[in-house]
């Protein structure tokens, strides 16, 4: 019997999840570099090769939760509707994730998503990792602002993710300090506006 396409796509999906999840529970509760490959697929009940097919390198085996989210700066300036500038999309793009509690704007206080950004931030290899995504996005959003692209994008996407990285990681500090997500939020919202003002 043959498999249906969409059904393959949903066991691949929940493979890659259980993977995901069995890995980034033995990260949280032993570290990151003290818990091997070998550790998470015997965690999974999987072998190495078949979790290597599903994530490259040991990274991405946490940081595919910011994957979700590459090239997003990029698509926000595309799909923005006519006549609205590129920064204003971003802006208004950041503020309606900081009024989600998205977790990667840093403005999210469930306590797993608290100790997932610590392990990410406090991690050389992740930090790392996460930087060469952010130099992916940088690339992509001045591609979106500009095909050449020329120096004037360039330097203008590399300082909108810089934006974007410093107040997620301004947040995620202030609820890392014990704060809740909410008596944060006026804060962040105020910093996104300064920030953006900035950049204008």
């Amino acid at each position: 019997m043959i498999e249906p396409t969409g059904l393959r796509a949903r066991k691949k999906a929940r493979t890659r999840d259980a993977l995901a999840d069995a890995a980034i529970s033995l990260f949280l509760a032993h570290g990151f570099d003290e818990v091997s490959v070998s550790d998470i697929a015997a965690a999974a009940e999987v072998s190495k090769p078949t979790l290597f097919r599903y994530f490259p390198t040991k990274e991405d085996l946490v940081l595919h939760r910011f994957a979700d989210h590459l090239g997003e700066a990029a698509r926000v300036v595309r799909d923005r509707g006519p006549g609205v500038p590129p920064l204003a999309a971003l802006h208004r793009h950041f503020r309606a994730a900081l009024d989600r509690y998205e977790p990667v704007t840093g403005l999210n206080d469930h306590p797993a998503v608290v100790e997932f950004h610590r392990l990410v931030f406090t991690t050389p290899s992740l930090a790392g990792r996460l930087t060469q995504y952010m130099l992916e996005d940088e690339q992509a959003l001045a591609e979106a602002l500009d095909p050449g692209p020329d120096i004037r994008a360039r330097l203008g996407a590399a300082q909108v993710i810089a934006v974007q990285r410093v107040l997620a990681r301004a947040n995620w500090q202030k609820i890392a300090d014990g704060r809740t997500a909410r008596e944060v939020h006026p804060e962040a919202v105020t910093d996104a506006e300064l920030a953006f003002a900035r950049l204008r």
